[in-house]
């Protein structure tokens, strides 16, 4: 509900502005965000401020997050056959180790997601964060199986919140720069999954375990304290009614980068319920909740089964060799165990390493040819070498095909990150993403079931389900009603389709600008 005040002030604007529409039809000065009028909203502040030095900073600390969910993510196919020899597990106990994190994720993404929309992204990620890295730490103490079982499935509750660092992120970030900027971010996912072969490389012979799971809790650490070094967004503050605070948050990256402030008074779109489940089913985005659901799932399902089917083909040596591989070594007892060799761990980094040039060629394409078409194109070429695997060959063209398929996947992931925040308007935003990360944990967990148990069976019929599931997922990027590229972040969901701020740059500023700040 807004007061009488606000709806005589919206409506001013809108009368006030029909006649600069109309007769000015010149670029507006660069320095100013809407010189036609006297009101402006969060999205033409952080437009006008633009990307300095406030963003690098951001970057920086948004990336510690990715890096420590990626080694909290890594760590568990190191973890796994340490554990199966040194505690003789069977091997069911083993994939349980896995599937309890994803578990954890999944069930509280949703939950991180609301505490975001309703207390503010950066307390939600303060929790999450210093959850994670209490049971992360814990775990390295674990006396025996069941207390790392649960103290595993705790680090993945809060691990489940490490992706409201990207709604926070994203809300700081002018329209130009936000792809660009949320794909860099996706450099320290990364830098932390190589980071963390590295540090097994040189723990786990001398210290063990228990030292890896203690020291990959190290970049957590550091964001703890950085922490509070964070702004809360301001699209937050306004929203909540906070608008004091938004003001001096948005003076505050003025100054930082140099740049002046919008003229006028910050004024909000409307105000509305925030982060309720039924907002993300509303008429406009039951088909995008929908179809995002279903991407999300098949980008986790796909890409983890890759990083599980990595370390299975190369120790058949290729795909052919594998069935034949099943059949003696069912007749050894499943407590039979190898310890991770020299030669697995740098296989292990050699497709680790494939994620950069997968970051790189999202970057190229995104914004040329738009979110849904990028998300397609990872998904097709996924599948294509996913079909490619059944011809049998030999181990140099295996690691070529499982670099480009890696490459690309993460690269869906990835475009998956910068659609997403783009779509949702600013109430429902992290409660969208938090329920979208939910179901990536579905696809999570399911997938070594595929990647393991069913490979035992049949190596092809492993294949066509992971190439089929990422068909459809093609399909289904292709359907999303709406294309993010090159508008601004919504800031309510009753504004109409279309008149948002569709094509900034090849409009004057000014009329776009009042366009969205008197929609209401």
């Amino acid at each position: 509900v807004i007061s009488g005040e606000h709806e005589i002030q919206i409506e001013g604007v809108r009368t006030e502005l029909e006649p600069v529409e109309l007769e000015d039809g010149a670029a507006v000065p660069k320095e100013f965000a809407n010189p036609t009028d006297d009101t402006f909203m969060v999205e033409d502040a952080v437009e006008a401020i633009g990307f300095g030095k406030f963003q690098w900073k951001l970057s920086v600390i948004t990336g510690l997050a990715w890096m420590a969910d990626a080694m909290e993510m890594m760590i568990l196919s190191i973890l796994a056959p340490q554990l199966h020899c040194e505690w003789r597990l069977p091997s069911w106990q083993v994939a349980l180790l896995t599937s309890v994190v994803f578990v954890g994720m999944m069930s509280s993404s949703t939950l991180w997601g609301n505490i975001s929309d309703q207390y503010g992204r950066k307390t939600g990620l303060k929790i999450s964060v210093l959850w994670t890295l209490y049971y992360g730490i814990l775990s390295g103490f674990a006396p025996v199986y069941s207390w790392i079982l649960v103290l595993r499935g705790l680090v993945g509750f809060g691990i489940g919140g490490v992706p409201q660092s990207v709604t926070l992120y994203a809300e700081f970030l002018p329209m130009k720069a936000r792809a660009k900027c949320i794909l860099l971010i996706e450099v320290f996912w990364a830098i932390g999954t190589v980071f963390e072969v590295l540090l097994a490389v040189l723990v786990m012979p001398t210290l063990g375990w228990r030292w890896l799971l203690i020291l990959s809790a190290l970049p957590l650490l550091l964001f703890a304290v950085l922490c509070f070094w964070l702004p809360e967004s301001a699209r937050y503050d306004v929203l909540s009614g906070n608008q004091e605070k938004a003001i001096a948050t948005l003076k505050r990256i003025a100054t930082e980068n140099g740049a002046p402030m919008p003229l006028g008074k910050l004024i909000i779109s409307r105000q509305e319920d925030r982060g309720k489940m039924r907002d993300l089913f509303t008429p406009h985005f039951r088909w995008t909740t929908l179809l995002l659901w279903f991407i999300w799932f098949s980008n986790a399902f796909s890409y983890y089964g890759l990083v599980l089917l990595t370390t299975e083909f190369f120790q058949a040596g290729d795909v052919c060799s594998i069935s034949s591989r099943r059949q003696e070594v069912k007749a050894k007892c499943s407590l039979t165990c190898e310890y991770l060799t020299e030669e697995d761990y740098t296989d292990l980094l050699w497709t680790t390493l494939s994620e950069f040039p997968g970051v790189l060629v999202t970057l190229w394409i995104i914004d040329r040819i738009g979110r849904k078409k990028t998300m397609a194109l990872s998904f097709l070429v996924f599948s294509f070498c996913s079909l490619l695997l059944f011809l049998c060959v030999g181990r140099n063209v295996l690691t070529v095909l499982l670099f480009i398929a890696r490459a690309f996947i993460s690269g869906g992931f990835q475009a998956a990150y910068v659609y997403t925040p783009e779509v949702y308007p600013t109430a429902t935003r992290a409660l969208g993403l938090g329920t979208c990360s939910g179901m990536a944990r579905v696809g999570a967990l399911i997938t070594p079931f595929i990647a393991q148990v069913m490979l035992e069976s049949s190596v092809y019929l492993t294949l066509v389900v992971y190439s089929g599931c990422c068909m459809l997922a093609a399909v289904a990027s292709c359907f999303l009603p709406i294309e993010t590229k090159g508008r601004g972040l919504q800031e309510s969901s009753h504004r109409e389709w279309g008149q948002e701020m569709v094509g900034r740059g090849s409009h004057s500023p000014g009329v776009t600008r009042s366009n969205s700040g008197s929609q209401e």
